[in-house]
């Protein structure tokens, strides 16, 4: 019998991606909330999730049949990874597929566009006009041109961000704390971490999140920052002291910051983030909700990747519940993030 392919956040599922997950597996597509999630994943073999859930200990052990998790996502710290490792669950993501990632723009895009929106207050000025006013003297911005950018990551995203911005005709500085493409391209301004914060206009991370960068970019960090300097994020929310964050732009440290992740993001809202609240009542902090990689082209193509990643699993790893005919000859191992 065919593994059971439980997708619990099927809203705009990719066609051709669901149509590879039917040819593989028994599917079941849905929209889940943490508590229907705790039964419907009870009999699952494999779980397709994006970000809504909270892969945690209560879901796999309520997934008594749970062998495969499969996320188009890049960051993985909505799973936890050490209890899917004690149970031997694989995990498939788009961690190292680094040669498909590079046609995936969406988040460096919105990256820009957050910047755009916060020094030109385009949220404030949408709903003054809304609410039936119109007065531009209330939004004079500032541009992006002949300021510095200080780009804190140079891996895929952090790069095309790069170009993004010399298009603007910004100056950019960039650093990688990591250490981890030391082949980065002579073009770029290469300074340390320390120069590119007291020398930056607008800081912007694009670090992926590990014991290493958790919470890095904190009280230090902040006061290292250029006054009246601007923070966006589009990485990971843990990537920030939130909590120095939060002081930095009470103190009028910094000019304002735009995020697309916070700590500790939950689908049910985040009412009780003491960001959030802080946003309620200024206008220098741009919130959206981890919509960075959230685009129709983005989606079709990660997803379909992935979907190809989770039928050639299937096809080496599940041939005792393949009927014959759909068995054929065992694929290679796919570009995954596996857990042994």
């Amino acid at each position: 019998m065919l593994p059971r392919i439980l997708v619990a956040e099927s809203s705009g599922l990719s066609k051709k991606a669901a149509a590879r997950l039917r040819a593989c597996g028994r599917l079941e597509m849905a929209d889940l909330d943490r508590q229907s999630l705790l039964t419907a994943v009870s009999d699952a073999e494999i779980l397709w999730i994006r970000l809504r859930h909270r892969i945690d200990h209560e879901v796999m052990e309520s997934a008594t049949k749970l062998r495969v998790i499969a996320t188009p996502t890049t960051g993985l710290n909505h799973i936890d990874m050490a209890e899917a490792e004690k149970r031997n669950i694989h995990v498939l993501s788009l961690q190292g597929a680094t040669e498909f990632l590079q046609n995936v723009y969406a988040t460096a895009e919105h990256t820009v566009a957050l910047m755009l929106g916060l020094l030109r207050h385009l949220s404030g000025a949408h709903q003054h006009v809304i609410n039936g006013d119109w007065n531009r003297d209330l939004f004079i911005g500032r541009e992006l041109h002949g300021k510095r950018a200080g780009v804190v990551g140079c891996g895929r995203v952090g790069r095309m961000v790069v170009g993004y911005l010399r298009g603007f005709g910004m100056r950019v500085l960039v650093t990688d704390i990591q250490n981890i493409d030391r082949s980065a391209p002579s073009e770029m301004e290469l300074v340390p971490l320390t120069h590119l914060l007291y020398a930056s206009d607008i800081v912007t991370l694009h670090l992926p999140l590990s014991d290493q960068t958790k919470g890095f970019f904190g009280q230090r960090e902040f006061s290292q920052m250029k006054p009246d300097s601007w923070l966006i994020n589009t990485s990971r929310g843990e990537l920030v002291d939130e909590a120095a964050l939060l002081k930095a732009l009470s103190d009028g440290r910094l000019a304002g910051a735009a995020l697309d992740v916070l700590c500790d993001e939950h689908s049910s809202g985040m009412n009780e983030n003491p960001i959030v609240q802080y946003a309620r009542e200024h206008n220098n902090v741009l919130i959206t909700p981890h919509i960075g990689g959230c685009t129709g082209e983005s989606r079709e193509k990660t997803e379909n990747f992935l979907a190809t990643q989770v039928a050639a699993y299937v096809r080496a790893n599940f041939k005792e519940q393949l009927p014959r005919s759909n068995r054929g000859q065992a694929a290679r191992r796919p570009l995954v993030s596996r857990i042994n």
